[in-house]
């Protein structure tokens, strides 16, 4: 075996899977791509005798990594770099820092992440609109919800449209782009290309504007792309959402949903869902879909998928017509 100091990335990864042990390995195997697998396989292989020292080191590195990169996830560099210089000394912690800097991993536009989001809207309201879609695209769904609540209405559904289509932003861009924004940004970027946006992204950012900001995104989406509304539509809101209608709105929806396809919808649902629904019906009613799961016997994804899907598109019809309300982000106001 060579050298703790000429010991390479990947041996390193072979000697923590030996050290991890059988079944902590297959748990970290699960999250690895096809080539790392065979790559890493044949690494363990050849691990011959390893010193118990050399086992130390890295288990110690990889430890190291793993609190780095969590303290950068919370705050950012600068906050990791004061935690680790308090824990470890001024030295250990630029060691610590220089080792991982290859290795470690930061959100792009990290700094706007703590920033609040009438700040970021003075940043980005003079940004050309696929700018604006990219930094969104990267901020948590609520702050990139007030952001686009808040831009002008024509604005808003070409940044929508924008962050739905988006796909791979190369990492040059985004550095360029961050520079303007941050002047003292100090984060390490990987050199791969970044994914961000996509249609879930516009979703997430979506649940949390006011109901009036979505619908007027999603009509002049329908407007430019109807399949691209459509598909935004379906996502908007999911069947394990039903958790946030108050009881009075499930029992609403329940006087439309056939007998049958509740039993069939409730067949892949979690508990916490089914003790919403079978909690609204009657006492008869809720006996009776829960005979009906009972003798139901296996059902295809597909069927269960189709059945929860009707109700979601009773749930949103309900609500366009104002018949019941779905609580989501935005300071929009009940009048009893």
């Amino acid at each position: 075996m060579p050298t703790d100091s000429q010991i390479s990335g990947r041996q390193k990864a072979a000697i923590l899977m030996v050290a991890l042990g059988e079944r902590a390995s297959a748990e970290v195997f699960k999250h690895l791509r096809s080539e790392e697998i065979d790559e890493l396989t044949l690494e363990i292989a050849g691990v011959g005798s390893v010193s118990q020292e050399t086992r130390t080191d890295v288990l110690e590195e990889m430890y190291e990594t793993a609190i780095a990169q969590n303290y950068i996830t919370e705050g950012g560099l600068d906050y990791a770099r004061n935690i680790l210089v308090g824990a470890l000394g001024e030295e250990k912690a630029a060691e610590v820092l220089a080792r991982l800097s290859q290795v470690i991993q930061v959100s792009p536009f990290e700094f706007l992440r703590r920033t609040d989001a009438a700040q970021i809207l003075n940043v980005v309201s003079n940004e050309h609109p696929q700018t604006v879609a990219l930094i969104l695209a990267y901020l948590p769904a609520d702050t990139a919800g007030q952001v686009l609540s808040a831009l002008p209405g024509e604005l808003q559904s070409e940044v929508a449209m924008r962050v739905a289509l988006m796909d791979r932003t190369s990492p040059e861009v985004i550095m360029e782009i961050e520079s303007v924004l941050e002047r003292k940004l100090s984060s390490v970027i990987s050199q791969d290309f970044t994914s961000a946006g996509g249609i879930k992204a516009l979703v997430e950012v979506l649940g949390q504007v006011d109901r009036g900001t979505e619908k007027g995104i999603l009509e002049s989406l329908e407007e430019h792309n109807a399949e691209l509304a459509d598909e935004v539509r379906r996502l908007m809101f999911l069947f394990e959402d039903i958790v946030m209608l108050d009881d009075r709105s499930i029992q609403q929806v329940l006087r439309e949903v056939d007998g049958r396809d509740l039993a069939v919808a409730l067949k892949g649902a979690g508990d916490a869902v089914s003790e919403k629904i079978l909690k609204n019906m009657s006492s008869r009613a809720a006996e009776n879909v829960k005979e009906d799961l009972q003798y139901m016997g296996p059902v295809r994804v597909s069927q269960v998928e189709e059945a929860q899907q009707g109700i979601v598109g009773i749930i949103r019809r309900l609500e366009d017509a104002g018949q019941i309300v779905i609580s989501r982000g935005g300071d929009d106001d009940l009048i009893a």
